[in-house]
């Protein structure tokens, strides 16, 4: 049978010491990556083509769910499972939208992660069962979700706002991107025009609210 090549990030140590020890009990699976941060996760994605991802949803540089969207151009063939601790409607539709396969809580039992990895490998999507019926009561009572608030941003957008919403000054973004200071501060002042805010404080409330980044960053 064929070795199942994963992928495995999260910011939290113990965290992902903990996951890779309970994926190293499944047979035929190899874990053979794991990372810390986003854009590192993103590069070793593209550098190892695994057949299987599981990114926490709130890793700094770059999130879980930009690291989904970004992805499918880089190792189109790598499923995707989101780590989190949120169960609400919007993040699951987010990660849902962004090309995720799964979604699994970190509370969830242990007995969820092989079935989970079965049903995405399969093309399957694999939803934590108490999230499903938060999603499924959530459309009942609401309705359809809105669309996504961040879809009017570029991709670039997203990252600089996530980056601002983590406090990093325009100077490291700077560094991170290569490319001058000014043209972040161009990209910051489109944003806010883009969002209708007028502020730095506003746009790190934005990217709270919409599931970017999470309160503690």
């Amino acid at each position: 049978m064929k070795t199942i090549r994963v992928l495995l990030a999260d910011d939290h140590t113990l965290v992902r010491a903990g996951i890779r020890t309970l994926l190293e009990t499944i047979e035929n699976l190899e874990v053979v990556a794991e990372c810390g941060e986003g854009r590192e996760a993103l590069e070793s994605i593209s550098r190892h083509r695994p057949d299987l991802a599981f990114l926490d949803i709130g890793m700094p540089g770059l999130n879980g769910i930009e690291i989904t969207r970004q992805s499918a151009s880089v190792s189109p063939k790598t499923k995707i499972v989101i780590l989190s601790m949120y169960d609400d409607k919007a993040h699951v539709t987010q990660a849902i939208r962004a090309g995720a396969l799964g979604y699994l809580l970190k509370g969830a039992a242990v007995a969820e992660l092989p079935l989970a990895i079965k049903a995405v490998l399969a093309g399957e999507t694999y939803l934590t069962p108490k999230v499903s019926r938060h999603l499924v009561a959530g459309f009942l009572h609401d309705g359809p979700s809105e669309d996504d608030p961040l879809a009017g941003l570029s991709q670039r957008q997203r990252e600089i706002l996530q980056l601002i919403a983590e406090g990093k000054s325009t100077k490291d973004i700077a560094g991170i991107f290569q490319i001058s200071v000014k043209t972040i501060e161009t990209h910051r002042a489109r944003l806010m025009e883009r969002l209708e805010i007028h502020d730095v404080a506003g746009l790190v409330r934005f990217a709270i609210r919409s599931g970017l980044v999470s309160p503690e960053a």
